[in-house]
Order: structure tokens, then sequence, then C-alpha cells
């Protein structure tokens, strides 16, 4: 038997893991003899790898086919409707997963991402999120993800992309949906500060998942001291209050933590108050708010999906979001391989050693490893015609 520590992960290994993964999740068929399903996510893959088009990752290698043969193989073989083309993703996703994870319970992120955009919709308005200005444009792709929040298994588990007309009850009901469908077990919901709605917290509640989201102070804030509500608790010393909310038809009732956080400014000490709205979440406010920080570990996951994003013009909106998910897929990959196959095992815990495959690293080897089945071998020139 071969032991796990002797283990070799070679990139060949590391091209096939990727290409199969997007292949099970049947998103694409075979279109013609030279763009085959293995053939069009080879060169993705290495689009995403070095961060480039798809046009640039075509023009590199000799053998490999154009860019618009590859364009035209994803944009006719990928489903036409949303719901299935976001379902077959997210079982690309969590297909390969270890299936120890549904063995536990998890701690698991609710985030909300927005990538500026600065064209024109494809189709439709709706396609694009409005959103406060950022990097010159108030017009946004968002996505909402859900990641397990745990050092070593941080997998990217569901990625749905949200339309302006959407509200945050139907987003959150898509997650919550794929996460039931891979029966993984919930122990406490870490929400982003953006679904923070009486619409939100009833359904979670009513869905019987613990949460913990901080809370978000709307509207101007009143001349006079509140005598109730949410401002009147943001005064009060730190510990624990029950707060009812009503919007509508939807009434909650919740707990409201109050923590501080200690800062340095300009070599000042400050404190910084913290409220937290939380169900069936116990706890001091010192360990609610050092709770609620594991999930900031999911920033980390954008920084990486980010560097295995591939460059493009397009407006479609579905092939956005398979290159959105091509990039998360990477990444789940890469820790994927650090749990199962160079992982440290010492005892019950199993730790992972980041420095013998850096994410970089593993990139670099899928685009060496694409580059030599579609490259002839001769040395890359430009000649000027005269």
């Amino acid at each position: 038997m071969r032991s796990r520590m002797n283990y070799r992960v070679s990139s060949t290994h590391v091209f096939q893991w990727a290409v199969e993964w997007l292949q099970a999740a049947n998103l694409i068929k075979d279109h013609g003899w030279l763009c085959t399903a293995e053939t069009v996510w080879s060169i993705v893959v290495r689009a995403a790898a070095r961060t480039i088009s798809i046009f640039a990752a075509c023009r590199d290698m000799a053998r490999a086919p154009s860019q618009q043969a590859v364009f035209n193989a994803l944009t006719k073989g990928l489903p036409r409707t949303l719901p299935v083309l976001e379902r077959r993703l997210n079982e690309a996703l969590a297909a390969p997963l270890p299936r120890c994870l549904l063995r536990r319970r998890w701690a698991v992120a609710i985030d909300w991402h927005l990538l500026p955009y600065y064209g024109e919709p494809s189709r439709s308005r709706n396609e694009l999120y409005r959103s406060k200005q950022q990097r010159g444009t108030t017009r946004f792709h968002a996505y909402a993800t859900a990641c397990i929040v745990q050092s070593g298994q941080r997998y990217t588990l569901a990625v749905v992309w949200v339309r302006q007309h959407e509200s945050m009850v139907t987003v959150m009901k898509r997650l919550l949906g794929f996460l039931r469908k891979m029966a993984l077990k919930i122990k406490l919901l870490l929400v982003d500060r953006a679904f923070f709605t009486a619409a939100i917290l009833s359904l979670l509640q009513q869905e019987k998942i613990p949460f913990l989201m901080p809370v978000a102070l709307r509207g101007p804030k009143p001349k006079k001291p509140a005598k109730k509500g949410l401002r009147w608790i943001q005064r009060q010393k730190a510990g624990w209050y029950l707060h009812s909310m009503t919007k509508g038809s939807d009434d909650v009732t919740f707990s409201v933590c109050v923590s501080y956080r200690t800062y340095y400014q300009r070599k000042k000490r400050k404190n910084q108050k913290l409220l937290f709205a939380a169900w069936r979440v116990r706890g001091t406010p010192t360990e609610i708010r050092e709770r609620y920080r594991t999930r900031f570990g999911i920033e980390t996951t954008y920084r990486q999906m980010h560097q295995a994003r591939i460059y493009t013009c397009t407006r479609d909106p579905h092939l956005r979001l398979v290159f959105v998910v091509v990039g998360f897929l990477l990444r789940n990959l890469w820790v994927w391989i650090h749990a199962t196959q160079l992982a440290h095992s010492s005892g019950r815990e199993t730790k992972p050693r980041l420095a013998l495959l850096r994410f970089k690293q593993m990139l670099e080897w899928i685009a060496q490893a694409v580059a030599e089945i579609f490259h002839d071998g001769s040395i890359p020139c430009v000649e000027l015609e005269t």
C-alpha cells in the first residue's frame, strides 16, 4: 500500500484532474473532430492558469483550434437556461470533493462578490447589478458564494449569478438549495452584511439554521437618541440584547451581540463597537467576534480565484459565470490535492503542507501540460512581411 507521505503529484496529474472535473459535469459536447470537449476544456484551463484570454491561449500553440472555434463550442454547447447551467457548474465544484465532508458539521460562509463591468449588457439591463461606485463604475456582475470556513478545507461549494431584479431571499434560497442537494451539514452560517434583512433572518429561522452576521444600520442617524431598536442597542455596553424586526409580513426576533474591536490609528489606540445578529449561537462577545473573524479567509479565496480567472471582453453573462467558476474549481483542486494527496497525518490531525505546491506553481504546471499537448515544439517568433 502506497503511503500518502510518498505520493507523487506531477503536472500531468494536476492537468488531468482539472479537465476530468470539468468533463464530468457534462457542460459541453464535442463540437467537431477538432474541438472535442477535452480540447476545449484544455484551452480554457490554460487561459485560466495564465490569466489570459481564450484568443491568447489559442494563439500560443500551433496545434490548438482557433479562438472562434473554441467560443462556438462553448456558446453552443453550454445549457441555455440559467438554472441548468448553475446546477451543472456547481456539480463540477462539489462532485469531486472528499466524501468525508458529509460526515461532519461545518461552518459555512455566505458571501457577496462584485466584479466591476464597464460595457453594455448583452440582452437585458437586469444582467448588471447596480451598487455604489467602485473602480470607476456603478455596474457589476454580482455573484453569491458558499464556502466552508475551515483551515485546509476551505472549498467553494456553490456559486450563483445575481441579477438586478432578484431579491436577497431568492439568492439565499438558491444557495441553500445547492447545499441541501450536497447533503452538507451546516453547523453555523456566517453571512455577509449585505444579507441583513428581516426576510433573510426569517428564512434562516424557518430552515432552522444557526446564523451569525453583522448588523447593518440603515437610514439616516436620528437627531435625538433613540430609546429602542438597533440604534439604542448600539449605545449599550458589551453583551447580549433581544431585538424584534418587522418588514411587511416578516416578523422576526433574534439576539444582538455587542462587541468591541481594538485597533491603532496614528499610534493612538481606538475602540470600534461591533454589532452581530445571531440565532442559536452562544458565547461571550469576544468569542462571537473571533468566530466571525474566521470567515475573512474567504477573501483569500477570492484573491486566488482572480489569479485563475480568464481575461475576457465578452458580454455574455453565462460565459462570464463559467469563467468565474473555472477559477473557483482550480482553487478547489489545489485544496483537494493538499487535503488528500500531500497532507501530513499526525494522529487524528491532518495538516496541509502548502510549501510543497503553491497555487501559482500549480497553475504554471497546468499551462505547461497543455502546451506539451498542443505545441509543435517550434520556436515562437514574429515575422514582418515586406
